[in-house]
């Protein structure tokens, strides 16, 4: 098991292992193996399997009886961005109604940033991420609005990770709050001109007070035949037409869900579209919780992300939102792990990460607790010991 070019290490003495590999565990979807090891080499996983059995390697790290998981996957931020909304959460938990502008206070500042500020920030909360085991990360633009603002919101985010998405459709720019219909003209001509080159996912926000249906058809269509995957910010305020929408043009996920009908959940059930939930906007804004017992019932595939953002969810906890999934939206802890792990790979269509498996990256992160129930059994708590990314240790 030795490699020309780099050294092999095993972790080993896992106390369960978190695989997502049924066949390699407890049939289970988790695919867990007790008193576990895993084997590295360069950037890949090679091996897994009883700590016992574990062949030898250059290097050795022993888990001391910990549990290990994969990487979480956190499908949906929006980190590129300046300014600071504590004004406005302030207001909102304390009863008050607000109106200082919301996204539109984001724009204005993001605006006004520089490269190199916009850049510190998004480097930040990506060291913030890994810090709590997040070692894969979407995030979009959306708080430019404009050609310029929203193609270099994604030069930005392209510097710190490979998912990258073009929310030019977050709402009507200021600069067209009069004729939204010129807006979606430019967001399908110039911008998006602009902005394909350095996105991989093109996303809007399907919903009242933003864009309706037949825009947000014209965004997404515009950026399928640009070579963009489509996402959608969907059914979040209330009920509509986004994930409908999302199953209907074959986007990757459709993200919020919280308000769906019979229809909607059969739309998911039988399509490929992931349904990406996001505790964290919820958790934020007093909202109605989205319902996942529900959801996985009707057989759709369930992703969890933290929607890390200035106004509505301000956090880049991946661990806070499986505690949150857990407590107020219906899941089991396995379930919830395998959605803020495995789900987040299917919602960016990635089969190299997300689990712990010959041939996927290798992403772990070894936890300060005998089983991945312990992220939602003490929540709040900083469980993660250790992480590594594409084989490096990196925490």
């Amino acid at each position: 098991m030795t490699s020309p070019t780099s050294p092999t290490t095993a972790i080993t003495h896992i106390a369960n292992l978190v695989t997502n590999n049924p066949s390699l565990g407890d049939g289970t979807p988790l695919g867990l193996i007790r008193d576990a090891a895993v084997v590295i080499d360069g950037d890949r996983i090679v091996w897994t399997g009883e700590s016992s059995k574990a062949p030898a390697t250059d290097n050795a790290v022993d888990a001391g009886g910990r549990a290990v998981i994969p990487g979480f996957v956190d499908s949906h931020s929006h980190l590129v961005f300046a300014g600071d909304r504590t004004a406005e959460f302030n207001a909102r938990m304390s009863g008050h109604p607000y109106s200082a502008g919301g996204i539109r206070t984001t724009v204005s500042a993001t605006r006004s940033a520089s490269d190199e500020e916009l850049s510190a920030n998004v480097a930040r909360y990506v060291a913030e991420a890994l810090q709590q085991g997040t070692t894969t990360l979407e995030t979009k633009s959306g708080y430019g609005l404009t050609v310029e603002d929203e193609a270099r919101s994604l030069r930005v985010a392209a510097r710190h990770t490979d998912e990258v998405t073009f929310l030019g459709a977050h709402i009507v720019s200021p600069d067209h709050a009069d004729d939204p219909a010129a807006y979606v003209d430019l967001v399908t001509g110039p911008m998006l001109a602009a902005c394909a080159p350095h996105a991989r996912w093109i996303d809007v926000f399907c919903e009242r007070g933003a864009f309706d249906e037949d825009q947000a058809r014209t965004v997404l269509t515009a950026g399928l035949a640009a070579g963009l995957h489509p996402r959608v910010h969907a059914n979040q305020l209330g009920h509509g037409p986004g994930v409908q929408l999302a199953v209907e043009l074959g986007a990757a996920s459709a993200d919020h869900c919280t308000h769906l009908d019979d229809a909607d959940l059969d739309a998911l059930g039988q399509g490929h579209t992931v349904a990406t939930l996001l505790p964290g906007a919820e958790f934020s804004t007093r909202a109605q919780w989205p319902d996942a017992r529900r959801i996985l019932r009707a057989g759709a595939t369930v992703a969890l992300s933290t929607d890390c953002n200035p106004g509505s969810s301000f956090t880049s906890s991946m661990p806070f939102c499986v505690a949150l999934a857990v407590r107020d939206m219906g899941m089991t802890p396995d379930e919830a792990v395998w959605s803020a792990t495995a789900g987040g790979a299917a919602a960016l269509r990635r089969t190299d990460i997300g689990r712990i498996t010959p041939g996927a990256r290798a992403d772990l992160v070894l936890l300060d607790a005998p089983s991945h129930v312990h992220l939602a059994y003490r929540p709040g708590v900083p469980l993660v010991r250790a992480v590594w990314r594409s084989g490096q240790r990196v925490v």
